[in-house]
């Protein structure tokens, strides 16, 4: 089972941070430190699989990592889990993120951190890997952006009848109306011109 993913920058910034299981923000920010410690020291001619006991809980943990750029992924997860599958769902996740950002940099991340959870959550749910093929998980949130845009037209709809009532050329509002026996006074209102 996935525990926690994180994405951080050479500086310590964590820039993503997903914990599969509940832990308090004490103990996030904790992980979050611990990790970036244990994985900043090691030797890039190391393997980039780091078993660590202290990380969540005392249990015994995984960390699978890989170097980006300025970017570090970083998977920590239980024993049930391959280090090799793991490994090649960080390369999915990263390439995903590639093609949906053309080239995917700090920036991306920081102001489009909705769409980075989406992609995370169409490969990994609730700490199971649920996806690792880059080309559905593409389809999936190309239709989620769809849909997106879709409502976003929707919301945008009454401004656009009223646009569309104002430039229309609609004759002289009459003063009075009379119906029957009944007769009413409209009010003097502002042209639509």
């Amino acid at each position: 089972i996935i525990m926690v993913i994180l994405i951080f920058n050479n500086h310590r910034k964590p820039w993503l941070s997903k914990f599969c299981q509940p832990y308090s923000k004490n103990t996030q920010q904790q992980i979050i430190r611990m990790t970036f410690h244990l994985v900043s020291k090691r030797d890039e001619n190391i393997c980039n699989f780091l078993e660590e006991k202290l990380l969540t809980g005392g249990y015994d943990n995984k960390l699978i990592y890989r170097h980006y750029t300025t970017l570090c992924s970083v998977f920590c997860m239980d024993f049930s889990e391959s280090e090799l599958g793991i490994l090649d769902l960080i390369q999915v996740f990263m390439e995903t993120l590639g093609k949906c950002f053309e080239n995917v940099c700090e920036l991306d991340l920081i102001f489009h951190v909705d769409k980075v959870h989406n992609i995370l959550v169409e490969m990994v749910t609730e700490g199971m890997v649920s996806e690792t093929n880059m080309n559905e998980t593409i389809t999936q949130i190309d239709a989620q952006n769809k849909l997106d845009k879709s409502e976003a037209g929707l919301a945008g709809a009454p401004a656009h009848a009223v646009s569309v009532v104002k430039n229309m050329n609609l004759p002289e509002i009459p003063r009075n109306i009379n119906i029957g026996d009944i007769s009413i006074k409209v009010p003097n209102l502002p042209s639509c011109k």
